[in-house]
């Protein structure tokens, strides 16, 4: 209920016009249409620049002291994020202002990233294109995530620019919005928030995507219902292979100010198998399996590295920065799974998302050295690109034919995505 004892109304049915995602500049570009014509209730303006002096645009839709603020574009290969937040902002200037709420929505914290990634945009949205402009910051470049102390590493402006955000607003309510390219919906929340699961769930049976009950990404974090995880506190429970850690994160800095964060996900490609919670009837030995390929790929792809040039347009850098932190960390997951999972009674979810990463780790990877050895000369370099394609191939056939994956519209993801924001904000309030 809001402050006036409304229920936040849902969604309008979808309409039938195709969707695409928008580019960064075009959902500028609607931002702007949208301040102009809604003077009275929007507003747009810029609140820091990313490294290479990109602005970082907030659009505030109305002016309550109980304010939502919700992270569009976190992850550069999540084009969801972004869309995500012009969505929610028409949908919200479709309708009567709730007194006491403002809405503030960050149109693209990694504008940077999404330069990198924009190329799929701009054509057909298949598997093959989407790897072939394929960009994801390593965990070290990625602005939701802060520096370790000691570590000697200054906050990113991107960082800083939200933390300042966070700051300012003091948001009850703190929503990131991403987009997972396989697999199913499932939210992150710093604390239990109290009615969501089961109107997630529903939200996510409506746009035809499975919940990932036993989700890599949330492993050794409680999961209070299907398809909700809450972030651990630090040294209890999740992945020790992954470098990321939840609490130094702008999504625990929001916690100072009383705020709870929602870490939204919706798959672009659905895979049903990890909605399945019943055991594996053979989770050891396909979580070995997955364990070995992901092992192989990487020792498989290190080597490819050698024929990259060793110099190169400075927009390289970035990427060849993810390249490397994937292939080292992708071992020491092979060796977590086996350690610290593959003893341990396997649900079907848990050894699909396994499966899963095994095959898109270097799916990823051999995309970026794809994009690296473009310009190499040389019959070294050609056996190089050779590989990398032969693994692209394999990959892409694994996840559509192994595991099924299939498109979701993104006129689904949007609307999901925005019933979630919506149901969160409305569950707390």
């Amino acid at each position: 209920m809001t402050d006036t004892g409304r229920r936040i109304r849902p969604l309008r049915p979808l309409d039938t016009r195709p969707a695409r995602y928008p580019t960064p500049a075009q959902a500028e570009s609607a931002a702007r249409r949208l301040a102009l014509r809604h003077p009275d209730r929007c507003r747009l303006r810029e609140v820091g620049r990313s490294r290479a002096g990109r602005p970082l645009l907030l659009l505030s839709v109305d002016r309550g002291p109980r304010a939502v603020l919700v992270v569009g574009g976190p992850h550069p290969n999540e084009p969801i994020g972004t869309a995500g937040t012009v969505r929610l902002a028409e949908v919200l200037l479709d309708r009567p202002a709730r007194p006491g709420l403002s809405w503030h929505l960050l149109l693209c914290l990694d504008p940077d990233g999404a330069a990198l990634n924009t190329g799929w945009l701009d054509g057909p949205l298949t598997m093959r294109r989407h790897y072939e402009h394929f960009f994801r910051p390593s965990f070290e470049e990625q602005p939701e995530l802060l520096p370790s102390p000691g570590s000697g590493r200054p906050p990113m402006p991107e960082s800083l620019a939200l933390t300042g955000l966070i700051d300012e607003l003091r948001p009850f309510l703190q929503c990131s919005l991403h987009g997972v390219d396989f697999g199913g919906a499932f939210v992150q929340l710093t604390r239990p928030v109290r009615g969501l699961a089961g109107r997630f769930a529903r939200s996510a049976e409506r746009a035809g995507v499975p919940l990932d009950v036993d989700s890599y990404d949330a492993i050794g974090w409680a999961s209070p219902d299907p398809g909700t995880y809450l972030m651990p506190a630090p040294g209890d429970g999740g992945s020790r292979a992954l470098p990321d850690e939840p609490e130094l994160s702008t999504w625990s800095y929001a916690a100072r100010y009383g705020a709870v964060t929602a870490v939204l996900e919706v798959p672009m490609w659905a895979v049903d198998a990890v909605g399945d919670a019943r055991p594996h009837p053979a989770g050891a030995r396909a979580l070995a399996a997955a364990a070995g390929d992901l092992t192989t790929r990487a020792e498989e792809l290190t080597a490819l590295l050698r024929s990259v040039p060793g110099h190169g347009h400075e927009a390289y850098g970035p990427l060849l920065r993810t390249v490397e932190s994937s292939l080292a960390v992708a071992p020491r997951v092979a060796e977590e799974w086996l350690e610290r999972w593959g003893a341990q009674p396997l649900t079907a979810s848990r050894v699909t998302t396994a499966g899963l990463v095994a095959a898109r780790v270097p799916l990823r990877v051999a995309s970026i050295l794809l994009r690296l050895l473009a310009d190499a000369r040389g019959p070294g370099a050609e056996a190089a690109r050779d590989r990398a394609r032969a693994v692209v191939t394999d990959s892409l056939e694994r996840l559509r034919h192994r595991f099924g994956a299939r498109w979701v519209p993104v006129q689904e993801q949007l609307a999901h995505q925005t019933r979630a924001v919506l149901t969160t904000a409305d569950c707390l309030l």
